[in-house]
């Protein structure tokens, strides 16, 4: 109420005393009003009753200008907004709430949290536009299609160099693996690879990008042609050896699902692993251990068939022979191999013309031939080649050269051809023409 004898309405409680007024003057009948008020028959009874006694201000709600029983007192907001520009400044209004409740005991709504720091200019809106991309329904068994990718960024704020997140999520349950590394390439793959393979099994397809690591740029040999074969980088070379199918993305909208688990670990993970003052990537895979367990919980989802198509690693298979690189190396004839500019001598005997070179994750290096490995030593300083010196042969000086008195050469002259000489030769010779034309005539 604005004033004792001015009374603001809205256009509902005006719709609605239009309609009381036309039932206290009999015109329209309460059981009629309550189609045409969307209330029920006793309501209606209350709202006519309200305003026979009280008037027109009958029609207004009595809680109108109080102050809630729920409302948050003015000492909590001003709190939470200090605490936000103290402790968690950049946090999410989500991300906010909990830290709240679950760090300070102070439960507050994440809408809320977002209204109130866009009112301090603490928050912006963002609004988000999507581009349009078919949809694609999940697969149905978990273990059935793993998306991998690795996610370069800032993760520690400047308080370590940049790094790389190998992230690993099932496209039927959304179930997160991680691991940090120092660069994205064939090692870090590998070694999150046999982790995972080790802790969970062998997945039966992985989809990942185009990346060189992943996917080879060589052009097909004669002999990939002839067998109708692309040829393959280590990482597919290690994952065909294992029978796990490799499936390509051909865009980032492709693999959407690890796209947007980077978006939201590049939120979340960086402000926990602030709040817990993480430094190194040893300290960050530590806290990834009891992280993940929480998060998949939480956000995971069940497949819709209940079969795992994760297989167990099987035994005797040794992981570590097949997710190396493997190259191939000419075997000398004094028995030796050059790898990487270095030489190792091979102590067994065996008649070969080619070796199998592998560099394994943990840096050592084997030498086999037919999965068989090959005891070697390197060869760290070269025998030096003796250069024996010539014999030393006299040589007689060379006879100068007299031609004889009569030689053609002695009556050889040189004439001048110079560009002067040649026009008073011919002048010369136009004279003595001119000459022999007088005397003939």
């Amino acid at each position: 109420m604005a004033g004792k004898d001015i009374i603001t309405m809205s256009q509902q409680e005006l719709k609605r005393l239009h309609i009381i007024h036309k039932i206290l003057d009999k015109r329209v009948k309460q059981i009629e009003a309550v189609d045409l008020l969307g209330l029920c028959e006793r309501q209606v009874r209350r709202i006519v009753k309200r305003v026979k006694q009280e008037g027109e201000t009958g029609i207004i709600h009595k809680s109108r200008g109080n102050r809630s029983h729920n409302k948050i007192p003015e000492k909590t907001k001003q709190k939470a907004i200090n605490l936000y520009k103290d402790k968690y400044k950049g946090f999410g209004p989500l991300l906010f709430s909990e830290k709240l409740f679950s760090i300070d005991k102070i439960r507050i709504s994440d809408e809320t949290l977002r209204k109130w720091l866009i009112e301090s200019k603490e928050w912006k809106r963002t609004r988000k536009y999507k581009h349009h991309c078919q949809w694609r329904e999940r697969k149905r068994y978990y273990g059935e299609m793993i998306q991998v990718d690795g996610s370069h960024h800032d993760w520690f704020e400047g308080r370590s160099p940049k790094c790389v997140l190998m992230g690993y999520i099932d496209d039927a349950t959304s179930h997160i693996y991680a691991r940090f590394y120092e660069y994205e390439g064939i090692f870090p793959f590998m070694d999150s690879f046999k982790r995972y393979s080790y802790k969970y099994g062998l997945p039966h397809s992985i989809y990942i990008d185009k990346h060189t690591t992943y996917k080879s740029t060589k052009k097909p040999s004669m002999e990939d042609e002839l067998q109708n074969k692309e040829p393959l980088s280590e990482v597919g070379r290690a994952l065909n050896e294992l029978e796990v199918k490799v499936i390509y993305a051909n865009s980032p909208q492709a693999k959407g699902r690890i796209e947007r688990l980077f978006r939201t670990f590049q939120d979340r993970v960086i402000k926990e692993m602030r709040l817990h003052s993480i430094k190194t990537i040893e300290e960050a895979n530590k806290f990834l251990k009891s992280y993940l367990p929480i998060f998949n919980k939480r956000f995971s989802v069940k497949p819709v068939e209940k079969e795992d198509l994760h297989r167990n690693v099987p035994k005797g298979t040794n992981l570590d022979s097949i997710l190396c690189i493997k190259t191939e190396r000419a075997l000398r004839n004094d028995f030796t191999v050059v790898h990487n500019t270095r030489l190792y001598q091979i102590l067994d005997h065996i008649n070969a013309e080619k070796v199998i070179v592998e560099e394994r994750i943990n840096g050592k290096l084997f030498i086999s031939y037919k999965t068989k490995p090959l005891n070697y030593k390197e060869i760290t300083k070269r025998p030096e080649k003796k250069i024996e010196p010539k014999p030393y042969m006299p040589v007689e000086p060379k006879k100068r050269y007299i031609p004889l008195p009569d030689h053609p050469w002695r009556s050889f002259k040189i004439r001048s051809y110079s560009h002067n000489s040649q026009y008073q030769q011919k002048e010369e010779v136009g004279q003595e023409e001119k000459e022999l034309l007088l005397t003939l005539t």
